[in-house]
């Protein structure tokens, strides 16, 4: 019994400090939303966070969009790094195809932006790949 409670605890400690990076990455300093995104991609890479996500992928959705978006560089880089993990654990469901849906057109604008970073473009193309891969439902 405490084992499993241990286990639960553990995993809402993980919880929370997920909730506070995806809060962070609304923040006005670019380095604590590159140290959010940092600590996303690492969650996020070593563990299936799936149900997790589920209930919270439109929001860091839309602050994955604000920092393509407003970010430089870096920032960028990090971004469609952590949308490409966030579309694995979402996989070739319908959640996948929206979250992919709704950031493609500006995957593809910081892709063909000649002033955005090679490795922000680089990110993009790879996150491009990617989510279209693995979640896009139109062929094309």
């Amino acid at each position: 019994g405490s084992e499993a409670a241990s286990e639960q605890g553990q995993e809402e400690e993980v919880e929370d400090r997920l909730k506070e990076h995806m809060d962070t990455l609304l923040d006005k300093s670019a380095k604590a939303r590159q140290a959010a995104l940092q600590s996303l991609r690492l969650a996020l890479s070593s563990k299936t966070l799936s149900e997790f996500l589920l209930e919270r992928r439109l929001t860091l959705t839309d602050s994955l969009e604000k920092c393509l978006k407003k970010g430089k560089g870096e920032e960028q880089a990090l971004a469609g790094t952590v949308l490409t993990l966030l579309c694995l654990q979402m996989g070739s469901g319908p959640e996948g195809e929206e979250v992919f849906r709704s950031l493609k057109p500006l995957l593809v604008s910081v892709l063909t932006d000649s002033t955005a970073s090679p490795s922000a473009r680089q990110s993009c193309a790879t996150a491009l790949g990617m989510c279209c891969y693995i979640a896009a439902a139109d062929l094309e």
